[in-house]
């Protein structure tokens, strides 16, 4: 079977059909290579937020934003550590991607949202502006919408196949070796995912998810395996992020992400190993993991028995059942009285008892003048204040950075989502987007939507570039063979 191909993407995610689809609206010929049986990635296990700004979802609601805006947040959330000019193009292409898919056919109203489930404009971590974009039916949706895109432009994809390596000629990528078959092609993005399922590069990479230990577990796709890792190796490209990725912090036992795993209840307290509370109980992951790392990598988090018996069944982990369990087990400690129980966890009774007597004084009273978590309760959508921490018996579980969502080592790109080599120079004919295209992503992760928006974002500048970069080469729309199946 002989083909013209312009563009192929290595990856069927959210990155990769942004790519493809975006290639081809350029006019390039697509053939997309997906190593699952299915499209969709990590962003269709998502929520599907999608971070922008100066969107006509927030002019609806009257918000004033604006891509600066959006850029000074993101850089001193980061301490200015990712490159200045990369992160301008991201907060100035995302808005217009979300004006892109809006025109596909995703769905996002022009409404107040109070979490990642709730379609419509939701604080997205510890931005002043709201710039979270929740999607009518989640990531899953998402991925509905590009794949439609996908089969109107008749965009062939390979499902089931690995990309083993890239071809290289004269330091310039003219296409990828899949099946021990050569399939040239004008431009190659990888877009391929991170590597949260492969233990050896997050040893190497990321390795402070191990400190997790056995509460370790990963929600990432089970395509994130570093293929991206490796083509930058073979080829000498630049890889930046190292040391960098997103963990939440949930207690040690759970195993699920929250949608399976359930929520805590609201009526909890976190503790230090001095028992002393030391955060919002609802601060966002944006900063929430860093604040835990400060406390010597976990806390305590305490309940009640009113609330234990409250938890919504039908959870994984998060259930009445569940704690019990775990009570048994000997993970989860439980103590007639708060006094019993700060001797049990090892942290100093007075203390302890003199802050969870504040947390009743205040939080149940509908305010916090130590951590002001009623103004992120009011902004999630809580309903009622929380009950107070005051039914024995109480209970007691570590809670530390456990599961690992996304990793941000990856090839290095430019403003046009171009690779670069060692030396600082694009690597001809070769882009990435996603995890697997690094510099985004960074120390750290600004909030819900920060990656889905970074994947469909810098996948369509990365596709639309591609198909540009085949246009006005020399040789571009060779005629190639390949084998099907």
């Amino acid at each position: 079977m002989t083909e013209h191909w312009d563009v192929v993407v290595i990856g069927g995610g959210g990155a990769g059909l942004a790519a493809a689809v975006s290639a081809a609206e350029e006019g390039a010929s697509v053939l997309l290579f997906e190593s699952e049986t299915e499209l969709g990635g990590s962003t269709a296990l998502s929520a599907g937020i999608f971070t922008a700004a100066g969107t006509s979802v927030q002019a609806g609601l009257g918000v004033d934003d604006s891509a600066e805006k959006f850029f000074q947040h993101y850089m001193d959330l980061n301490q200015w550590m990712l490159s200045p000019g990369l992160i301008r193009a991201f907060c100035e292409n995302a808005g217009p991607t979300l004006e892109w898919l809006i025109g596909l056919g995703v769905e996002v109203p022009a409404a107040i949202s109070g979490n990642a489930h709730q379609p419509g404009l939701a604080q997205a971590g510890v931005e002043d502006v709201w710039r979270g974009h929740v999607p009518k039916d989640q990531g899953y949706g998402l991925i509905q919408v590009l794949d439609k895109a996908r089969r109107k432009h008749g965009i062939e994809v390979i499902f089931g196949t690995r990309v083993q390596k890239l071809m290289e000629e004269d330091g310039r990528v003219v296409g990828v070796v899949a099946d021990d078959i050569e399939v040239p092609a004008g431009a190659v993005v990888v877009a391929s995912g991170g590597f949260a399922q492969d233990p050896g590069l997050v040893k190497r990479h990321f390795p402070d998810a191990n400190k997790a230990g056995d509460s370790l577990f990963v929600v990432a796709a089970e395509g994130s395996r570093g293929d991206h890792l490796r083509f930058a190796e073979d080829l000498g490209a630049s890889v930046v992020g190292d040391g960098w990725g997103l963990m939440l912090p949930t207690v040690y036992f759970q195993r699920f992400h929250h949608w399976q795993a359930g929520f805590p209840p609201k009526s909890r307290i976190y503790v230090n190993q001095d028992g002393r509370r030391f955060m919002d109980e609802d601060s966002s992951y944006a900063v929430s993991t860093g604040i835990i790392d400060h406390q010597g990598g976990y806390g305590w988090m305490i309940f009640d028995e009113n609330a234990r018996v409250n938890l919504a069944p039908g959870y994984a982990d998060w259930n009445p059942e569940r704690i019990e369990e775990e009570v048994a087990a000997g993970g989860t400690i439980r103590a007639d009285t708060i006094e019993d129980l700060a001797v049990a966890t090892g942290v100093p009774v007075t203390t302890l008892t003199q802050t969870l007597r504040r947390w009743n004084e205040q939080l149940p009273s509908g305010h916090d003048d130590d951590f002001l978590r009623h103004r992120t309760l009011r902004n999630k959508g809580a309903v009622g204040n929380p009950d107070p921490i005051a039914t024995a018996p109480f209970y007691a579980a570590k809670i530390l950075p456990a599961e690992l969502v996304c990793t941000h080592a990856g090839m290095e790109i430019n403003t046009d989502a171009a690779v670069l080599g060692s030396t600082g120079v694009p690597i001809e004919g070769l882009y990435a987007a996603g995890e697997a295209g690094a510099g985004i992503l960074g120390l750290r992760y600004v909030g819900g939507g920060n990656a889905v928006a970074n994947a469909l974002t810098m996948g369509r500048v990365a596709g639309r570039n591609a198909a540009n970069y085949t246009r006005t080469s020399a040789d571009s729309a060779p005629v190639h063979s390949i084998a099907h199946s």
